[in-house]
């Protein structure tokens, strides 16, 4: 089964700064990297994200961080390790991290390689 959740770790179009294409402000990056520190450690703690001072300029609306904690959870169950999928910054308040449960050949944080394996799902069998 693939199970998909779009969606930014660190979404705030208000705090966009389009002379920093590649890059994040402090605060973006600083709440990602707790993100992932909790998707590595123990997920169903995502919660805490909230308890940080940062949180409100992270996630200044819900919609593109919830599906991370469907994710997350989804993860949690199965007792999978997340893998970084996706890794980046954009426009200073953009993180394009992406996380992978229970799938194979993941990124490392910074490796530049193909992206990973997908399990192969048949045709039809993608909308069960």
């Amino acid at each position: 089964m693939l199970i998909i959740g779009s969606g930014n770790v660190v979404h705030n179009l208000r705090a966009v700064d389009w002379s920093q294409p590649d890059s994040a402000y402090d605060w973006a990056q600083s709440f990602d990297a707790a993100a992932c520190e909790l998707l590595h450690g123990d997920p169903t703690d995502l919660g805490r994200l909230e308890d940080r001072a940062d949180y409100r300029l992270a996630v200044p609306t819900p919609d593109h961080f919830l599906p991370l904690a469907y994710v997350a959870g989804l993860g949690a169950a199965e007792h999978e390790e997340a893998q970084v999928l996706v890794d980046g910054y954009a426009m200073g308040s953009l993180s394009m991290s992406a996380y992978t449960f229970g799938c194979k050949n993941t990124l490392a944080v910074g490796d530049s390689q193909p992206a990973p394996v997908l399990p192969k799902v048949p045709a039809d069998e993608t909308n069960v």
